[in-house]
């Protein structure tokens, strides 16, 4: 027999439409069931996702918004009595995980999840699943390649007696951190891409079983770039794989991110990460010699690549073997064959917390932040 939420807890799930997007996350990420269903009076009127947030974001949208603004309006539903067999098609056709159940009159009556339809012992059933989630448990079938030959110039003196991934932020390796993300998110096959001081790395990490990860080292002899070194691989990965700068200290989501990328179907997908700056002057607009306005220290808002990718194995095809390429090269050739008919790159806008440590001042505001960083999952 299978299971379901039950209506004591899909109630947990329940949004108004006039609720604000920032508290409308603490629903979705903070109790395992990642949607929102949007109501009147009991009735669905929406749902909601992180990537419909995201998205959202990219519009400009602000996080105190209206959920109203960033909800899918059209969501896909079942009606009270389908059976789960057609359910499970549903989901599998629509690659969605999760699907509300209504009754004649439009009423939220239950919220059906693929996890909770699956009989252990129906191998069958189990394939679907893979297809649509890309595992039917909390491991993920994704690799993940972290970047962490770097030299760290600018963070000489601390970077010459170690690689940039070894300095330390709140006690230990910045590599640490990134590593036990991974692990904690069900990535647990992990390539480190080393090259200044590599050995410091290995000799550190070992074979990764101290994590709960597998580890497998991508030696660089000479510099290939962010992207070159992806060539080195010694297999190509049969799934959408993680890449990741060695420097970062982040809490993004990374299995949102490869659901987010295997719903946009793209090449590649960059995190991008909205920064700000404040102009220290009056800014003005002209038409000719005429003044037409003046801003008066505007805060300009850019959006600024943050440093991991989600890569989908054909996109290696277009690494040369030999020479750098970086992932900005790699990203410039999908632009451009999308000019061509092909499908383009995406972007995904981070909405949790990023540095890249990449000069001293950037080192001193992780230290400050990472007394409650290293405590999240």
């Amino acid at each position: 027999m299978s299971r379901n939420l039950g209506q004591r807890n899909f109630r947990d799930n329940l949004i108004a439409p006039t609720d604000k997007i920032i508290d409308t996350l603490r629903i979705i990420d903070g109790h395992g069931v990642p949607i929102g269903l949007v109501h009147e009076s009991g009735r669905l009127i929406g749902t909601v996702t992180d990537g419909d947030i995201r998205r959202g974001l990219l519009a400009g949208i602000a996080l105190d918004a209206p959920i109203a603004k960033v909800m899918n309006t059209t969501p896909r539903t079942v009606m009270l009595g389908t059976d789960d067999d057609t359910v499970m098609e549903i989901m599998r056709v629509h690659s969605i995980l999760y699907v509300p159940v209504i009754d004649a009159h439009g009423l939220i009556v239950d919220l059906k999840a693929l996890k909770d339809l699956l009989p252990d012992t129906d191998s069958n059933v189990s394939v679907i699943a893979d297809a649509v989630i890309g595992s039917t448990g909390p491991r993920m079938d994704n690799v993940a390649v972290i970047m962490a030959g770097g030299e760290g110039r600018r963070l000489r003196p601390l970077t010459e007696d170690r690689p940039k991934p070894m300095v330390e932020v709140g006690g230990r390796p910045i590599l640490e951190t990134i590593v036990e993300r991974f692990v904690r998110q069900g990535f647990t096959r992990l390539y480190i891409s080393v090259n200044y001081r590599k050995e410091m790395i290995e000799d550190y990490f070992g074979d990764g079983a101290k994590w709960g990860a597998n580890i497998t080292y991508v030696r660089e002899d000479s510099a290939r770039g962010t992207a070159g070194a992806l060539a080195l691989l010694p297999e190509k990965p049969t799934r959408p794989f993680i890449v990741m700068n060695g420097d970062l200290v982040t809490r993004v989501n990374f299995r949102q991110f490869i659901e987010f990328h295997e719903q946009h179907r793209a090449p590649a997908t960059m995190a991008v990460w909205q920064a700000r700056f404040a102009v220290p002057y009056g800014v003005v607009t002209t038409e000719g010699t005429a003044l037409t306005a003046i801003e008066e220290k505007p805060v300009k808002g850019f959006l600024v690549n943050a440093g991991i990718y989600v890569v989908s194995p054909d996109a290696l095809d277009l690494i040369p073997n030999a020479g750098i390429f970086n992932m900005t090269d790699l990203f410039a050739a999908q632009i451009d064959g999308a000019g061509k008919g092909q499908r383009a790159p995406a972007v995904f806008p981070l909405r949790e917390y990023w540095i890249d440590i990449g000069r001293v001042e950037d080192l001193d505001h992780a230290q400050r932040d990472m007394r409650t960083l290293i405590q999240e999952v």
